[in-house]
């Protein structure tokens, strides 16, 4: 039932981005004016082993008669699990235990940025009470969203609940966001509470095609990058990467651009790779 769950999000949708920052928390700070925006994104499984399953986000936009594709964020799932990757504060995300008590019966999501480096991570369980099937993380830290980071803030991460809701027709990504500041040392503090409601209605009213292409075209170099940020979490026992506002880590650019040339037949799988590689090397040197 979990398993189907997960694999629910898979899908073509118009997505709908609703942010709202409701109760400011310090007596000097006004909270924003609500945030919308929305497209539309294809959801397609990276793999499925039973107790794993990953899940690709891609949109798909069109704009005067053109396509604009980029590979959007990542979800991985992964049942009982023993550590969780977890933000623990700029440039730094670390592998935690998760002890038996808190694994049992639960699932583990894991988010990664649009060039695979990470974001936040949780533990939560699905639930199937009064018609709603629902996963609840518990409170995760993550670092700012792009919409935030480029402002430069008061606030420096967020801590956050997420909750997945499976509903007729789609899905719908829902965040409770606290807005802290650990920018004076010490134990944060909280700036803001934001509301997130991210809806996704399947949707034949888009072309997916697209989409599918790129990914075809690029999953291999995808899955090297993958290994090679895989690689430096298990012998650093996390990883430390510079954050960049616009982009979200300082390989995103550079990672997504090699793709971009995979895909338009300028650059081989290969060739790319190897670029990768020492890219993400040399991001995550101590």
């Amino acid at each position: 039932q979990d398993r189907q769950a997960i694999l629910a999000q898979v899908g073509d949708y118009r997505v709908r981005f609703d942010m709202r920052e409701t109760v400011g928390l310090q007596a000097d700070y006004q909270p924003l004016e609500p945030k919308r925006s929305g497209g539309t994104e294809i959801v397609r499984v990276v793999y499925d082993t039973g107790d794993r399953i990953s899940l690709q986000h891609i949109l798909v936009m069109y704009h005067e008669g053109q396509t604009i594709l980029v590979k959007h964020w990542r979800q991985d799932w992964v049942y009982q699990p023993e550590t969780v990757l977890t933000y623990a504060g700029p440039d730094q995300w670390t592998l935690t235990p998760v002890s038996a008590e808190e694994r049992r019966g639960a699932w583990s999501q894991t988010v990664w940025q649009t060039d695979d480096s990470p974001r936040y991570g949780g533990v939560g369980r699905w639930s199937y009470d009064n018609g709603m099937t629902v996963w609840t993380s518990g409170p995760t830290w993550r670092p700012l969203a792009r919409r935030d980071a480029v402002r430069n803030p008061v606030y420096d991460r967020y801590l956050g609940t997420n909750r997945h809701v499976i509903r007729p027709g789609g899905w719908v990504h829902i965040q409770d966001n606290v807005k802290m500041t650990g920018r004076n040392g010490g134990v944060p503090q909280a700036v803001v509470q934001e509301d997130v409601v991210n809806t996704y209605d399947a949707s034949t009213a888009f072309e997916p095609k697209p989409g599918d292409d790129y990914w075809a075209a690029t999953k291999d170099y995808w899955a090297e990058v993958r290994a090679a940020w895989d690689a430096v979490i298990a012998r650093d026992g996390g990883v430390h990467v510079q954050e960049v506002a616009e982009t979200g880590a300082v390989t995103s650019a550079p990672l997504m651009e090699l793709a971009d040339q995979i895909n338009a037949g300028t650059l081989t799988t290969q060739a790319a790779v190897e670029r990768g590689r020492v890219l993400i090397a040399d991001a995550t040197r101590r």
